[in-house]
């Protein structure tokens, strides 16, 4: 089932401080891949919160589940706090009944990443997280 509306896709592509963005709101797949330091995290992720927070509102409930995809080689603590409001933003909207998904990829030496991870599954339980130790399989 796709998205029938006319919501337009978000691609960004990364530079060395932000990563690349694939919203594919059609095919309800989203996906961070790449180092997130920028200087102003909030005015890197709000936006996209924002667009993604506005379409969910505008999709019925029990449709595909909403699949987040992210694959992160570095992020900083700033970059950290806005992951969590989407996280917290997916959450909302699993608990009304949109299946969400996220989708953490690290690299399998990288235990600090791999614990986020877990760390978000506790924290956000209403939605489906599935830790991938394989950063570049996303």
């Amino acid at each position: 089932m796709t998205d029938m509306t006319l919501t337009p896709a978000i691609v960004l592509a990364a530079t060395p401080a932000t990563p690349e963005v694939n919203f594919d709101f059609a095919a309800r797949r989203l996906v961070l891949k790449g180092e997130s330091w920028p200087e102003n995290a909030a005015a890197f992720f709000r936006p996209l919160l924002l667009a993604v927070e506005t379409w969910l509102g505008e999709q019925p409930a029990n449709t595909a589940p909403l699949q987040l995809h992210v694959a992160l080689s570095y992020f900083n603590s700033s970059s950290t706090k806005l992951l969590f409001e989407f996280f917290e933003l997916l959450n909302g909207f699993a608990l009304q009944g949109t299946a969400c998904e996220l989708h953490w990829y690290y690299d399998a030496d990288d235990d600090i990443s791999e614990e986020f991870g877990q760390e978000v599954s506790m924290d956000f339980p209403a939605i489906a997280v599935f830790l991938k130790a394989e950063l570049s399989a996303c």
